[in-house]
């Protein structure tokens, strides 16, 4: 029973590692744009609205011309780009943590087999 509980902390251990190691893994190759940012946000596509001449009209010119002036300030998939990045770093945060933890609860698992064989 002694080895089977040293065979758990050991196997536990490791896959908190091997969790850690492929979050840093993916972080790297989206980083390096290896490898494409997930997609948690997406801009908003274009439509044509069929609006009737008049006032709405007016309003829709207004708005597209407002549109154009910001697309030369700011490109028009960096805030969706920007959060996602926000969103994937925030997630692979919790994927570390997250491994870190499951691999302290494999070296706990270690030590009281080492202290149960010193007893």
């Amino acid at each position: 029973m002694n080895n089977f509980s040293k065979i758990i902390g050991w196997l536990v251990f490791f896959s908190g590692l091997l969790i850690i190691s492929l979050t840093l893994w993916y972080s790297y190759n989206i980083f390096t744009a290896r490898t494409p940012l997930p997609e948690f946000f997406q801009m908003p596509q274009e439509t044509k609205s069929l609006s009737e001449p008049g006032a709405q009209d007016v309003q829709a010119q207004l708005q597209k011309a407002m549109g154009e002036q910001l697309k030369g300030l700011i490109p028009a998939d960096f805030i969706s780009k920007t959060l996602n990045l926000t969103i994937w770093s925030m997630l692979a945060f919790i994927m570390m943590s997250g491994g870190s933890k499951i691999s302290n609860l494999g070296i706990k698992l270690i030590k009281e087999e080492k202290k149960d064989e010193r007893s």
